[in-house]
């Protein structure tokens, strides 16, 4: 299973828009700039986590990006879904149908089917579990408070009200 790095980079943008005081916003440029990752790229993940309505863009001068939803109601698996769609993870290729001969069969089997479908179900289930909440209060622990006060102060010089 290999997951793009969109996901990533979305998780932590909506992260730290999760800084903004009440009317505030972040526009997307700076976002992009702290995440390391190219604006033009960024601005379509941008765009996909407001269709998704996890994020609201205010257009304009002052524009920029703020949360719609509260952290504890964003689950890590939206954001997932938001990027990367609802496709499943695994898809048989026939590989043990054609070992077998068994192109004229009417019911093919795969044997991994099943076991994948468990897999992909038990991965859900944990990013199902999560939200952005839990992973803000992992990062609030003693190890990273001073790095995250100092992400706090960036995200209020780059704000915009």
């Amino acid at each position: 299973m290999h997951m793009k790095t969109g996901v990533e980079q979305c998780v932590y943008a909506i992260f730290l828009l999760s800084m903004l005081p009440d009317k505030a916003v972040l526009p997307g440029e700076a976002i992009s700039q702290q995440l390391g990752t190219s604006p033009t790229y960024f601005q379509k993940l941008l765009r996909k986590l407001v269709s998704a309505d996890l994020i609201t863009s205010v257009p304009g001068v002052k524009g920029g990006f703020k949360l719609k939803k509260k952290t504890e109601d964003i689950r890590i698996y939206d954001i997932y879904i938001a990027i990367e769609g609802q496709q499943s993870l695994y898809s048989s290729s026939g590989i043990f149908r054609d070992m077998l001969e068994l192109r004229d069969d009417p019911d093919p089997c795969c044997l991994l089917a099943n076991l994948m479908e468990e897999a992909e179900s038990a991965w859900k289930t944990v990013l199902q579990r999560e939200t952005v909440a839990s992973i803000y209060d992992d990062a609030h622990r003693e190890r990273y408070r001073k790095k995250i006060e100092s992400l706090k102060d960036w995200v209020h010089e780059k704000m915009v009200v």
